[in-house]
């Protein structure tokens, strides 16, 4: 696994253009890895995640990735400086039972609410869909669940309660092209604090697969650092 830091430059029109967009940025992280042939979408098989981190200046675009990506086409009209890329090994091999580390993860919390049409014959009606979990303590209870499932708890602090802070994020909009343009809206949420593994094989495979839906589009990357003191 890789981890590439890239700083752009906000003055570039090109990275103007992704900022603006999703699906320009998508496609842009996208192009610093081969072409594929079979039907696997590039993105899964890569294992192709990335988040855009606001910084003190500008912004700070981390890339998650299985194959080692060739950033050298971005040129200097995009980055400020040359991309970082370094071996993400060591943090696989400090996932051990019960260790605390310090996370963050920009996440798109949804839920899926089943809809009936009554106008249509009952087995033909029905339809799921997703829709974005707005309050912050439902949006802690939806991490807390996936924590179940991926292999990890979210301690209580000293409050008793849960050691994760929730952050709004901008509603992120973008415009995918094909047979007809869909509109593409995504919801996230910022979420940093603390987690303790519960079963380190789980919590390696939410590293390298992602967390929530939105994985092409900034979500999912879930970031492990050793715990604040």
């Amino acid at each position: 696994m890789y981890l590439s830091r890239l700083i752009p430059d906000t003055t570039s029109l090109a990275f103007r253009r992704d900022y603006a967009d999703l699906h320009h940025m998508h496609r842009t992280v996208m192009s610093a890895f081969p072409d594929i042939t079979d039907e696997t979408s590039a993105r899964a098989h890569h294992g192709v995640l990335w988040r855009l981190d606001p910084g003190r200046t500008g912004f700070i675009l981390y890339v998650q990735s299985r194959t080692r990506p060739d950033w050298n086409h971005l040129g200097r009209n995009y980055l400020t400086r040359p991309a970082e890329i370094r071996d993400l090994s060591a943090v696989l091999e400090a996932l051990q039972p019960a260790r605390t580390l310090a996370f963050r993860l920009l996440a798109n919390p949804t839920k899926r609410l089943r809809l009936i049409d009554q106008r249509a014959p009952e087995h033909k009606g029905r339809r799921d869909n997703r829709y974005p979990i707005r309050k912050p303590s439902d949006q802690i209870t939806w991490l807390i669940n996936c924590g179940k499932r991926y292999g990890f708890t979210i301690p209580t602090g000293s409050d008793a309660r849960p050691d994760v802070a929730v952050t709004p994020s901008p509603r992120l909009t973008g415009y995918q092209t094909g047979k007809r343009t869909n509109k593409l809206t995504v919801d996230s949420v910022r979420y940093d604090g603390h987690l303790v593994v519960t079963d380190p094989d789980a919590l390696a495979n939410a590293l390298v697969t992602g967390i929530g839906p939105a994985k092409a589009y900034g979500c999912g990357l879930l970031s492990l650092a050793p715990p604040h003191r």
